[in-house]
């Protein structure tokens, strides 16, 4: 039996976060569910289909249509607010370790360029995204941020530190730090061990010419494997949006996505 795209534990928390339908005074054709539009979005997501081929037997409505519910919904933060509600619902569950955190950057290919687009020094200088993430210690994606593919690894270490939510869930203040971060030799720099020392988190950076890749990897592995699950949405393998909050709507999706399967305990 195929397993719903929306299933009713996804449904029964993101339709809260969701606008109302716009009223229409002078009728006119009603408009598309918003449940069958983010039918058609999860869709694309996974597929990497292009919209224009989204299948009409679907009920989904056109591929504009999605697009644009995407898009609105990117606007009015729904997204963001969807990965920050299944964090709290995971630190409810003591579900996020917060004793070790992994960063990394990973980068792909920007078809049609855009904003947060850049040479890629890995790919003969063709233009790039690069996803910078931060996990827990089970590799639960807490926050990321989109650059350009020649941007170094280093250079928005202390915004990708700042992006992580303040998660709620239990009892006290909302927590955001984790209390070590693991990260290899890119990150090795004095200023991001210091950032690191200022808001109270342990730095295990890897060292340069001293340390061996093999070391730290026994931690840091499970960050590889977020990469690896965020692939698995065949729509983030490759950058097709020029627009960079499109791009970002889908991560974020994305993101949520690995938070629920986190929540029912799938991996």
């Amino acid at each position: 039996m195929t397993l719903p795209l929306v299933p009713e534990s996804l449904w029964s928390i993101i339709e809260p976060l969701l606008p109302p339908a716009p009223p229409k005074p002078k009728g006119g054709r009603p408009p598309v569910p918003a449940r069958a539009a983010l039918t058609g979005i999860l869709f694309v997501l996974r597929t990497g289909i292009p919209w224009e081929m989204l299948p009409a037997e679907m009920g989904c409505g056109s591929g504009v249509t999605c697009w644009r519910r995407l898009r609105d919904w990117q606007t009015l933060g729904v997204w963001d607010r969807l990965h920050r509600e299944f964090l709290r619902q995971l630190r409810d569950a003591d579900r996020i370790d917060w004793s070790r955190a992994c960063m990394d950057s990973s980068s792909i290919a920007a078809k049609r360029g855009g904003a947060a687009t850049g040479p890629n020094p890995t790919d003969r200088g063709r233009p790039g995204t690069k996803r910078h993430l931060i996990t827990d210690r089970r590799g639960i994606p807490l926050a990321f941020i989109l650059t350009g593919a020649n941007v170094h690894d280093s250079v928005p270490f202390e915004d990708l530190l700042d992006s992580i939510p303040p998660i709620a869930g239990k009892r006290g203040r909302p927590r955001r730090r984790p209390a070590k971060l693991h990260a290899d030799k890119a990150y090795d720099h004095r200023r991001c061990r210091r950032a690191c020392h200022r808001r109270q988190i342990k730095p295990r950076i890897a060292r340069r010419g001293i340390e061996t890749s093999q070391k730290l990897g026994r931690h840091r592995w499970v960050i590889e494997r977020s990469f690896a699950w965020l692939n698995r949405f065949r729509r983030l393998t490759v950058r097709y949006e020029r627009r960079l909050d499109i791009h970002h709507a889908f991560t974020s999706l994305a993101c949520s996505l690995i938070c629920m399967r986190a929540l029912q305990g799938r991996f």
